[in-house]
């Protein structure tokens, strides 16, 4: 399925869940508190937001997350103000494993709740088959003022399009 959103096009408005990072977290039994972030509140930003199927899952934790986080200053040079990660896992689920790869407050772990937003632009995978039910397909963006310049729905399992070193080069 192709993603129904393109470059040009605005995002569709979302309101995620996170829990915002805190030196507190690092105290294992504390959960936090989640909020709300409104995709409104990215207006005159730039952007970086990729997606994973799942938190703890193989490919999204030893691939996909860590070089975001390693290559962190290197997206900051080149103008970013906020790297978000979206996944149908819920704002406790993100934030633990956020607190498990040791991202502190480098990247947003927002709770696409049923994977709607993603949905709604037509990057949402049915995994039902292994038994995840609906989730965010494995994508990147980067959202520039709201509007997307950048977006690629990985092609089959692995990461290449939605991997930092493919999102840095078209920064």
């Amino acid at each position: 399925m192709a993603p129904t959103i393109k470059v040009g096009d605005t995002i569709p408005e979302a309101t995620f869940t996170y829990i915002a990072y805190t030196p507190e977290l690092e105290a294992k039994l504390a959960c936090g508190i989640p909020t709300k972030l409104n995709t409104n509140s990215w207006k005159g930003k730039k952007i970086v937001l990729f997606s994973v199927p799942g938190a703890f899952t193989p490919t999204c934790h030893a691939n996909h997350l860590p070089p975001y986080i390693e290559k962190y200053d290197e997206f900051k040079a080149k103008g970013v103000d906020a790297i978000a990660v979206v996944a149908a896992n819920d704002a406790f689920v993100l934030s633990g494993w956020g607190r498990f790869e040791g991202v502190q407050d480098k990247l947003l772990m927002l709770s696409d709740t049923d994977a709607k937003w993603s949905e709604s632009m037509g990057l949402s995978a049915d995994l039902s088959a292994v038994g995840f039910g609906t989730r965010t397909a494995r994508y990147a963006m980067i959202i520039d003022n709201l509007v997307v310049r950048y977006v690629e729905l990985e092609p089959a399992k692995g990461v290449t399009v939605s991997g930092a070193d493919a999102v840095l080069s078209k920064l």
